[in-house]
C-alpha cells in the first residue's frame, strides 16, 4: 500500500508538470483548490486489512474493546482470529511453513519460539519500525522482556504479558511465630520447617512439582544457587551450582511440601496456599488473585508479598514476557502491521489493558499509580522492584523446548522423591547435551 501512494505522487506531479508545461521544480508542491499546498494523506494505511492470529487470552479481551479507535484513526482494518494455545501454534507453523502471505500479525510465546521462529526466518526484525521512534520510545520497555524476544540481537517481539517469580507468605503466621519475612534461601527454609506442622494440616512449603511445568519456577532457584541450563552450546545440568539448587528445591518439596507435591501444577499449588494449608508458595505475580480473591482464597486478607530470596549468586528471579507480537516475514502488510503493534503497545494502550488486569511491560505504566489502583501495595513494590533484578529466561533456549523441560525435570524430580540426584542429573547433562548437539547440527 506504501508503493501504491508513492507512485500516484509521482504520477499525480508528472500530470501536474505536463498540464502546466514546466519541467523544472520551481513548483514545490502541487496547488489545492484553496491555494495552498497538498500534505501527504494521514491516513497511508488506509483500506489495508491486516490478519492478526492469537491464542484466547485476557489481553485479547481488552484489545478489542479498542480496536474501533485504532482503525478509526488509521484507517486499517484487523481481522481477528483466536484459537486455544495449542490451535494457535499449530495454526501458525502450518503457515509460517507454507509462506503464507495472509498472515501479518501473530501472538508468540517468545520464551518458546524465540529461537524457532527466527532461525526459521518466519518473522520480520522490528527494530527498523520502533528503534529511532522517539514517540514509541522503546526505551521505555523492561530490559528483561525484551530480552526474551531478541535473538541474534534481533527484537522479533514486542512485550504484551510479563510475569515475575514471587514469594507469597502468610503474613499471619510469620507475625504469630516471629518470624521476618525470608530474604535469602535459609531464612526461607528456616521458615518452612517451623511453620510446617502436618499433624494440624499446615505445610511449611509448596511450589510447582510436576516435571515439565516445574522446569520454569526452578529456574529462579537455578540461577539463584549460581548455575545455568546451559552455557551456549554447552549443557550445564550436572554443575556444582546446579546439584545443589536441585537439591534445595527437592528438599523443600520433600520434607515441608503438602501430600502429592511432585504432582502439582501452579494450580493446585496455588489452591493449597489459597486454602490455607501452606505458609510460604513461590510462583508467578500473574497468579496472584488465585490467593488474593475472596472468591478464591480463605485466606485472602492475610497473603503477603515479598521478593524473591537470594541464593548464594543473589536473588535472581525470573522476570519474563509470557507473550508477544510479532509481523509475519511473509506477510504483504508489513508497514500497516508493524502500526498495529505499535498501537497495540504503545504507553496509551499498555495503560488500558494493564488497568484490566493484564501486567503490561512498560516501566513508566508500572510507576502510573492508575495502572495498579487495583493491585496489592506490596505487590507493586515488589513487581518493581523485581523488574531491576530479574533475568528474562526461565527456560532452556533451544528450539526443543519442551522436549529439553522434560529431560531437565529428571533431576529434579529425583530430588523431590529423596532419590539419587547425582545419577539422575548426569544422565539429564547427557540427554541435554545429545539434543543441543543434534539441533546444531541441523543447522
Amino acid at each position: 500500500m506504501k508503493s501504491f501512494w508513492k507512485k500516484s505522487s509521482l504520477l499525480l506531479l508528472a500530470s501536474v508538470m505536463i498540464l502546466t508545461g514546466c519541467g523544472s521544480n520551481n513548483n514545490e508542491g502541487a496547488a489545492t483548490p484553496d491555494g495552498g499546498a497538498s500534505t501527504p494523506s494521514d491516513k497511508p494505511y488506509a483500506g489495508t486489512e491486516i490478519r492478526f492470529v492469537m491464542a484466547v487470552h485476557p489481553w485479547l479481551d481488552a484489545i478489542k474493546t479498542m480496536l474501533p479507535e485504532f482503525e478509526q484513526k488509521t484507517g486499517i482494518k484487523v481481522k481477528v482470529e483466536s484459537f486455544s494455545q495449542e490451535q494457535t501454534s499449530n495454526k501458525m507453523a502450518v503457515e509460517l511453513n507454507a509462506k503464507t502471505s495472509s498472515l501479518d500479525v501473530m501472538f508468540i510465546r517468545p520464551l518458546d519460539e524465540t529461537k524457532l521462529f527466527s532461525k526459521n526466518g518466519w518473522v520480520e526484525p522490528l527494530g527498523k519500525y520502533v528503534d529511532n521512534d522517539q514517540e514509541y520510545d522503546v526505551k521505555d520497555f523492561i530490559q528483561s522482556s525484551l530480552d526474551t524476544s531478541t535473538y541474534d540481537n534481533q527484537l522479533i517481539g514486542i512485550p504484551i504479558t510479563t510475569e515475575r517469580e514471587i514469594l507469597y507468605y502468610r503474613k499471619d503466621l510469620l507475625e504469630q511465630n516471629n518470624i521476618a519475612v525470608p530474604t535469602t534461601m535459609d531464612e526461607l527454609m528456616q521458615a518452612a520447617e517451623k511453620l510446617h506442622d502436618p499433624d494440624k494440616g499446615m505445610y511449611g512449603f509448596v511450589a510447582r512439582g510436576r516435571k515439565v511445568v516445574a522446569v520454569t519456577q526452578f529456574s529462579g532457584f537455578l540461577y539463584s544457587f549460581g548455575g545455568q541450563f546451559h552455557d551456549g552450546d554447552q549443557a550445564t545440568i550436572n554443575t556444582p551450582e546446579a546439584l545443589a539448587a536441585f537439591k534445595y528445591y527437592g528438599d523443600m518439596l520433600n520434607k515441608f511440601g503438602p501430600p502429592g507435591a511432585i504432582n502439582m501444577h501452579w494450580t493446585e499449588a496455588a489452591a493449597a496456599f489459597a486454602q490455607g494449608k501452606v505458609a510460604l508458595f513461590t510462583d508467578a505475580d500473574a497468579i496472584y488473585l488465585n490467593v488474593a480473591d475472596p472468591s478464591k482464597s480463605t485466606v485472602s486478607d492475610k497473603v503477603g508479598y515479598a521478593m524473591f530470596p537470594a541464593g548464594p549468586a543473589g536473588a535472581k528471579p525470573y522476570n519474563v514476557s509470557s507473550g508477544a507480537l510479532a509481523i509475519s516475514q511473509f506477510s504483504k502488510n508489513k508497514e500497516a502491521a508493524a502500526e498495529f503493534v505499535k498501537w497495540a503497545t504503545s504507553k496509551e494502550t499498555v495503560l488500558k489493558t494493564q488497568t484490566a488486569g493484564n501486567p503490561g511491560a512498560r516501566q513508566s505504566v508500572w510507576s502510573n499509580a492508575e495502572s495498579t489502583k487495583d493491585y496489592p501495595a506490596d505487590l507493586v513494590t515488589v513487581i518493581n522492584e523485581t523488574t531491576k533484578i530479574g533475568v528474562g529466561i526461565d527456560r532452556p533456549q533451544v528450539i526443543g523446548v519442551a522436549e529439553a523441560r522434560d529431560i531437565i525435570s529428571g533431576p529434579m524430580s529425583a530430588a523431590i522423591e529423596g532419590k539419587d540426584i547425582q545419577a539422575a542429573a548426569d544422565k539429564a547433562q547427557k540427554d541435554f547435551q545429545a539434543l543441543i548437539d543434534k539441533e546444531k547440527q541441523a543447522q
